[in-house]
């Protein structure tokens, strides 16, 4: 549903391509988006900036110090960003995700299954709010009887979830197969 009926759709294959963080510690933030949650670093701006990424892409989040070196979030009932949502490819990755932050010692704010999707809440080391998700198929979306999509919250079963968590020795293998004779 868009709000002017008459103004044409953007082009469904529009995609958000990175997001760009103002962050207060830009090696904190680096230790939590590549050492906790494995994005892997592919430009440094001196001490000010990084660009992280997964699977080679030139970056999807960009971590800066350029306005907030030494900063503080901003407070409550203010503007801005509510959360960056990171798109894993299967419940396995976002179990793998979930295996990360308890070994790091990082709390949640929340664990949702929306129907279409499963989701992790909770915030970086500056405060900026963070969701690691997987999306269903959309065959199985839950929708009305009119067809409309009909997203739920409800608790996500973080046991079940973790259970889908590949063994780390299986992700070392993959990295690093074994030679062929």
């Amino acid at each position: 549903m868009r709000p002017d009926a008459n103004a044409p759709p953007v082009d469904p294959r529009t995609r958000i391509g990175h997001v760009h963080l103002k962050v207060a510690d830009l090696e904190r933030a680096l230790r939590f988006y590549c050492g906790v949650l494995g994005f892997e670093i592919t430009q440094r701006y001196g001490t000010q900036a990084a660009f992280v990424s997964a699977g080679g892409y030139h970056h999807h989040i960009g971590l800066n110090t350029w306005e907030s070196r030494g900063g503080s979030p901003p407070p409550p009932g203010t503007t801005g960003l509510f959360h960056v949502a990171i798109l894993y490819p299967t419940r396995a990755a976002l179990a793998d995700a979930l295996r990360r932050l308890i070994a790091a010692g990082v709390s949640l704010d929340g664990a949702s299954d929306h129907g279409v999707s499963e989701a992790l809440y909770l915030r970086d080391p500056d405060d900026n709010g963070v969701e690691l998700y997987w999306d269903r198929s959309p065959e199985v979306w839950p929708r009305t009887a009119n067809g409309e999509l009909a997203m739920v919250t409800r608790r996500l079963d973080l046991n079940g979830l973790l259970a889908e968590a590949p063994l780390r020795q299986e992700r070392a293998a993959e990295r690093n197969p074994a030679p062929v004779a």
